[in-house]
């Protein structure tokens, strides 16, 4: 069997995408470029940035959409978990300003000076930068 992948975007099922969507706007300057609306609330948004998407789903929407008995408690999976590799790990330090740092900068390894945060919904997202960048 012999395919391309065109893309992978990952979709973070969150409580709220509010909440969510602020974060990756105004710390991170993502562009939304859709909404759906669920209710009183968002259930959906898409955003981008430099050809990288993101997409946030609410946890009321995910049940709303999946067909009764997709999965035990109405989620198609529990948790995620980003790796997002820049260009410069101190310009998203300084445009975190004051988030909550959950993994402090370090040095792995494999070569990357990382640090990673608590989005709102949750997720770990984990910044990189390679460390002879």
């Amino acid at each position: 069997m012999s395919f391309t992948v065109a893309r992978i975007t990952p979709v973070l099922v969150v409580p709220a995408v509010e909440p969510s969507l602020a974060f990756w706007e105004g710390r991170l300057g993502f562009t939304k470029v859709a909404v759906v609306p669920h209710g009183d609330a968002l259930g959906f948004a898409m955003l981008v940035k430099e050809g990288v998407e993101v997409m946030l789903q609410s946890e009321a929407s995910v049940r709303d959409d999946l067909p009764a008995g997709a999965h035990a408690d109405g989620m198609p999976g529990r948790s995620a978990a980003l790796f997002i590799e820049v260009s410069d790990l101190a310009a998203v330090e300084a445009a975190l300003g004051d988030w909550p740092i959950v993994m402090p900068r370090r040095t792995t390894f494999y070569g990357m000076h990382e640090v990673g945060v608590r989005e709102p919904g949750g997720h770990l997202v984990t910044f990189a930068q390679k460390a002879d960048a």
